[in-house]
């Protein structure tokens, strides 16, 4: 058989690469955000300033994707800020895939700006591993009018540690012959799934790099860090038989939060958020065909502390109704009624097929209530679909501006008559169901 070869692309500071595109190429602006120090990161003084994604330029202010916005603006002063809008990065990351499909015998999207390709069996079609990369890497550019780095491999993880190699707009290859020269040397911290906490404790463990972590005896790290160990040990030393998955594996969980621009300190505030929430995740799961059987919710105070607490339902239900209730009933156990609430979120687990629920017999409830509920909720997400997110809304709902989110000022303002650019006229979903 002979060796595989996998390609792994992922898009150079994506948001603000994606913006930064449809600047230029919809709305005729002349400068080009990339070449600025620019970050892409919320409302400058609302709760959402983080910054998600950032300039070249503006790394060399030492600003860091994922730092509070103020921050930035501390070091550069006359940074440009733009807000992020998630339809658009959605559109843009369907429009990527697309590409690669039309490349590669199977692609595999690993998240909204990466994906791998299967591109073992086509050196006929398109010439050598990196020939084919550099093909790759040019017709994105040039059709999409962003730029990416492609790490290229014989399998997913040496193709994405390749890919994080120098940046932007590059194509890398770590193949096994590669690795002492090109992996090894890097310290544990670049290795994939290597986090702050583990990289500390194997730095304990007088392991400072990838390549002392690949000579250290897998007892050893099994003893310390259980599976992961043995884990980390295969990764170190480049061994991943994984395929490319055409098909993502189903989903444990179903769920969605969200940051509010000003604290929550009253049950009412809390129950209407709850509410938004539990619509999307109901939707999300009859939309995928599951039921759930347990409800959590998780809170987050002022001070980042982070707390859950889960509901068992009696049976699985995908009425947002009833994921409603059991949200409430989980935030009023959860909540002390004093501490204000700068996050709010809800998680729906222990998914089924067909719902089915445990009648109680000393109930006066209606048993064909769910039934209908369902009728209801399947009613209002076609016209949802046929018409638009915002076509049909809960009444308790109305009044909460930006609830549907993610469009940016620059797009709601855009000119009429905007270049017929495919990859710009996609439908818009959310980039949470990517």
């Amino acid at each position: 058989m002979a060796d595989r070869v996998i390609f792994h692309v992922d898009a150079n500071s994506a948001f603000l690469s994606w913006s930064a595109a449809y600047r230029l190429l919809v709305l005729g602006e002349r400068e080009d955000l990339r070449q600025i120090p620019a970050v892409v990161a919320g409302e400058r003084f609302s709760r959402h300033g983080i910054v998600l994604a950032k300039s070249i330029p503006a790394k060399k202010y030492g600003i860091r994707t994922g730092e509070p916005l103020y921050q930035a603006l501390e070091k550069c002063p006359t940074l440009r800020v733009v807000e992020p809008d998630f339809g658009l990065y959605t559109a843009c990351s369907r429009q990527m895939i697309a590409l690669l499909r039309e490349v590669a015998p199977a692609v595999e999207q690993f998240s909204i700006d990466e994906a791998w390709a299967d591109m073992t069996g086509t050196e006929r079609l398109y010439g050598p591993p990196i020939c084919a990369a550099e093909m790759l890497r040019e017709r994105i550019f040039r059709e999409l009018g962003f730029t990416v780095n492609i790490g290229v491999s014989s399998n997913k993880l040496l193709a994405k540690m390749a890919g994080d190699f120098e940046k932007p707009n590059r194509v890398h290859s770590l193949f096994p012959r590669e690795i002492p020269e090109k992996l090894w040397p890097l310290p544990v911290e670049a290795l994939f799934l290597v986090g702050a906490a583990t990289a500390g404790r194997l730095r304990r463990m007088g392991i400072g790099t990838i390549g002392a972590l690949a000579g250290t005896p897998v007892e050893q790290l099994r003893r310390v860090l259980g599976k992961q160990g043995e884990l980390l040990w295969n990764f170190a030393n480049g061994h991943d038989a994984e395929p490319v998955r055409e098909v993502a594996p189903e989903n444990k969980g179903y769920g969605n939060s969200v940051t509010l621009a000003r604290n929550v300190t009253d049950t009412g505030t809390a129950h209407r958020v709850l509410l938004g929430l539990c619509e999307t995740v109901g939707t999300r799961l009859r939309r995928d065909g599951k039921t759930a059987g347990c409800l959590a919710v998780t809170l987050r105070d002022g001070d980042f502390h982070t707390f859950s607490h889960r509901r068992q339902l009696p049976g699985t239900t995908d009425v947002t109704g009833e994921l409603y209730g059991a949200a409430c009933a989980a935030f009023d156990e959860a909540w002390d009624g004093k501490t204000p609430l700068r996050l709010l979120g809800v998680q729906a687990s222990k998914l089924a097929g067909e719902r089915y629920c445990q009648l109680d017999l000393f109930s006066r409830e209606d048993p064909d209530r769910q039934e209908r509920r369902a009728r209801l909720d399947r009613t209002v997400d076609s016209l949802r679909c046929r018409f638009g997110e915002n076509s049909v809304r809960r009444a308790r709902l109305v009044s909460d501006a930006g609830g549907q989110g993610g469009q940016s000022r620059a797009r709601k303002n855009g000119a009429a008559g905007e270049p017929a650019r495919t990859f710009y006229n996609l439908p818009y979903g959310h980039i949470s169901e990517i």
